[in-house]
């Protein structure tokens, strides 16, 4: 499963899914990008970016083999100044749809590298390392603080100045002001604690723990940030919750509104965040759970139904986006019962029925199938 997030642009022109899109018109890929786009506006700028470098990569590669000379050095320098050109002027080229040869896979992936190099240290220096412990969290704030931890093996309840609580696990710690300020919310953990924020949109809620900072408006979630571990996780249960790496400058930029920036993640989506190398995967949780309200009442029973309605329900019901060729799959048709199991067995007993196969994509449901033809 890609980190589209973390990609820089060279990285995500040579990367095969965003190919399909952009160059080919794939549906299945083009459904999956729009999608993403909606659910990660901030990194438009990364897609244009991208997209340029394949059309500049067209531009100066696309002859045909019997024309082919080899490329020099200079030829890729000049490549280098003219995208670093192009970039400085905010220069937008016409979209132009081409299909590379296989020899020209290589080119391409070869120039992109060096272009990935320039790129990478010229315009977006290697960021640093935001790993922090929790005590230099809370020693970095000039407010006092209460801290209240749990010793004991079950979970303890920790009432919050707003009315929002939390169950923090065994060995964990949560420190937070006597009150909140009238702007904001902020509370520091070490361990693993269950939120269930009070919702007020005018006044953001911050969790931060270890490199990462979870941003709420109110809503319930899970972060798991141990001490000792690698990588810290945020498991959204309802609502929606944005996380973003701790630095400064993601600091000022998300608190100086009261959107939810960053990566926003819905019910049963989740994120692990390396601190130590600032990425961030996101996917589905291991078991999805049918959403709080009426989908938990949904009879997934099927007689008939054209595919396109099954996975309609599914995504109502679990809040997962589904992405398929509809035109594909037009002539499937899908007779089940499947009340009783869990989404992935759900979805391996209609993938074995319409012979098609399903994988995740940046906590997306991504159905590959051939149809249902006779």
């Amino acid at each position: 499963m890609q980190d589209y997030r973390n990609f820089e642009p060279e990285e995500l022109a040579i990367d095969l899914s965003f190919q399909r899109w952009k160059l080919f018109n794939d549906p299945i890929a083009s459904n999956f990008w729009k999608g993403w786009l909606v659910e990660n506006p901030d990194k438009k700028e990364l897609v244009d970016k991208a997209h340029y470098l394949l059309n500049t990569l067209n531009n100066a590669y696309s002859q045909t083999p019997d024309d082919r000379v080899s490329i020099s050095d200079r030829e890729i320098q000049y490549e280098i100044q003219r995208l670093h050109q192009s970039i400085d002027t905010q220069h937008e080229p016409v979209v132009k749809r081409f299909r590379f040869a296989p020899w020209q896979y290589g080119i391409a992936a070869s120039i992109l590298v060096i272009l990935g190099l320039f790129w990478r240290y010229s315009i977006h220096p290697p960021c640093t390392k935001v790993d922090v412990t929790y005590n230099e969290l809370i020693t970095q704030t000039s407010r006092p603080l209460i801290e209240i931890g749990n010793q004991d093996i079950k979970p303890r309840l920790v009432s919050l100045p707003d009315g929002s609580t939390l169950l923090l696990k065994s060995g964990g710690r949560i420190s937070y002001p006597k009150n909140f300020q009238e702007s904001i919310r902020e509370v520091y953990l070490t361990g693993e604690a269950f939120f269930e924020v009070h919702k007020d949109p005018s006044k953001p809620f911050y969790v931060y723990s270890k490199g990462l900072v979870t941003k709420v408006l109110g809503t319930s979630f899970t972060v798991q940030a141990f001490e000792n571990d690698k990588e810290v996780k945020v498991v959204v249960k309802t609502g929606k919750v944005s996380v973003f790496a701790r630095n400064e400058t993601a600091l000022t930029q998300h608190k100086e509104d009261t959107k939810l920036e960053g990566i926003v993640l819905t019910p049963n989506q989740q994120i692990v965040f390396s601190p130590t190398s600032t990425r961030i995967i996101k996917s589905v949780v291991e078991e999805p759970a049918l959403l709080h309200g009426t989908a938990q009442n949904q009879p997934f029973r099927f007689k008939g139904t054209p595919i396109a309605e099954v996975f309609a329900t599914l995504e109502k019901s679990y809040g997962i986006k589904i992405v398929f060729d509809e035109e594909v799959m037009k002539s499937c048709y899908l007779t089940a019962s499947l009340d009783d199991e869990p989404l992935f067995e759900k979805l391996d007993l209609i993938c074995n029925t319409i012979s098609a196969r399903y994988e995740q994509l940046d906590a997306h449901i991504i159905i590959d199938s051939k149809g249902c033809e006779n």
